[in-house]
């Protein structure tokens, strides 16, 4: 029976584990903190928790204009207890954690609790314990990145995995870095009642994004009140009686109350014996692998943010599976990041997958698109939704679907449908033909893909 270790039990670990146990493996999964890892119990459950709270705060004080008058919301903010908010996020994440434990429990996969170091390609240390593996994978995630100049002391200078130890909300929280985390919490904590400065390095908010969306979704930041700070960076912050001072590039400075620091993650590959056992490590001490998840060690893989290949829950869940497929002789289709759809957890949402925008104007692919407004869609005006769109790209000539953004209510579930498109090769004709709810949201999707099927190519 072949014996797999994998270091590391967060998505790309414990999704691993499953996949290598269904197919007859010895399976050990060695986690230091608790199974799920960061993603479960910092990270990812708990951001998502606190924005399903902070959108439902939105709802709330938007409800007048669906004519649902709530005593205390015209004349007063909504009332956010974040110590009840946060001690609810706990509670999830640990039962996600127990009841992902419990399933590998479930399926005979041993966990063992400790830090876990290669001693050579096949035999991974534990403490004073040696476990001798035919097969290991590294999953190991990443943690937040820290400035000197901006140390944080988990009181008033935060990385995000300070927050829900927090016992008040924050009065005015200064948040710097604009990427896809600073705005998820900047909008999420806009609209639990705290006043938001976003700082950003760069032109617009989230400058990785469609630059459709990201106009669109600092315009709502904006409307609702938030300062956004572009092209400054923080150079340092400290503390004050008070709170905070930040000091920017561009000589200005900001007070207030908290500051949240998202400048990025720092892979969790450092005295894991790595490059001792012949594991390269490329920049930054992220962990080089090819797209079957292996790395330069025969028998040794890596899956989730301590590769840096793309540091999303859903790619490290897969980049895991695909890594136990390869090593235990099963067909396997190499990871294709194309089609994999990504999130951004505002309020409205912004979803998107495969090609973008800039890849037709640069000429990178012979494509062609259409951008459909929400506020011309019937469900989005039943619900007052006046913010969003759903863009659609498709091959010139063949109308193959290669890649869509939305932006609105619950994108992350309606971006499955141009998910499947994508990954299967549809075509507009293909998604127009297809029959959609009325009224829907989704039914901007085969609108847009009837367009672009009427559409005649230059």
């Amino acid at each position: 029976m072949t014996k797999v270790v994998i270091i590391g039990g967060g998505p790309g670990g414990y999704e691993a584990a499953l996949v290598a146990a269904q197919l007859g493996a010895d399976v050990t999964v060695v986690e230091r903190d608790g199974i799920g890892g960061s993603c479960v119990l910092t990270d990812c459950v708990p951001s998502k928790s606190l924005i399903a709270t902070s959108t439902r705060t939105t709802y709330v004080r938007e409800s007048q204009s669906l004519g649902i008058h709530i005593p205390g919301t015209a004349t007063a903010p909504v009332r956010v207890d974040i110590d009840e908010v946060n001690s609810r996020i706990k509670r999830l994440a640990q039962a996600q954690s127990e009841d992902t434990r419990a399933r590998l429990h479930k399926e005979g996969i041993e966990v063992v609790t400790g830090e876990a170091r290669l001693v050579d390609p096949h035999i991974v240390a534990v403490g004073d314990e040696r476990m001798r593996a035919d097969v290991v994978l590294i999953a190991t995630g990443a943690h937040p990145r820290e400035l000197p100049t901006a140390e944080p002391d988990g009181e008033r200078i935060l990385t995000w995995r300070h927050l829900y130890d927090l016992e008040e909300l924050p009065e005015k929280l200064i948040v710097v870095g604009s990427g896809v985390t600073g705005a998820e919490f900047a909008s999420a904590y806009q609209s639990l009642g705290s006043d938001v400065t976003l700082v950003s390095s760069r032109e617009r908010v989230m400058p990785t994004q469609d630059a459709d969306a990201a106009e669109v979704l600092e315009e709502v930041f904006m409307r609702r009140g938030m300062t956004v700070l572009s092209q400054t960076r923080a150079e340092s912050v400290v503390r004050t009686e008070k709170g905070v001072l930040v000091t920017l590039s561009d000589g200005r400075t900001v007070e207030g109350s908290h500051c949240l620091m998202t400048v990025g993650m720092i892979p969790n590959t450092e005295d894991l014996g790595l490059e001792e056992a012949g594991v390269r490590l490329g920049q930054g001490g992220f962990v080089e692998v090819d797209r079957v998840s292996r790395t330069t060690v025969p028998g040794v893989y890596a899956a989730g943010d301590c590769t840096g290949v793309n540091m999303l829950a859903s790619v490290a869940a897969m980049q895991g599976r695909i890594a136990m497929w390869h090593a235990l002789g099963e067909a396997v289709s190499p990871l294709k990041l194309s089609t994999v759809a990504s999130t951004v957890f505002t309020h409205p949402e912004l979803a998107a997958v495969g090609a973008s925008e800039d890849d037709v104007r640069s000429g990178r692919i012979d494509g062609r698109s259409v951008t459909l407004p929400l506020n011309t869609n019937p469900r989005a005006k039943m619900n007052e939704v006046t913010d969003g769109f759903v863009k659609l790209i498709c091959r010139q000539h063949t109308g193959i679907v290669l890649g869509g953004v939305i932006v609105g209510p619950r994108a992350s579930e309606l971006i499955l449908g141009v998910s499947i498109a994508v990954q299967q090769r549809l075509t507009v004709d293909d998604i127009a033909h297809t029959f959609s709810v009325y009224p829907s949201l989704s039914g901007s999707v085969t609108e847009a893909a009837r367009s672009l099927m009427l559409a005649s190519p230059e």
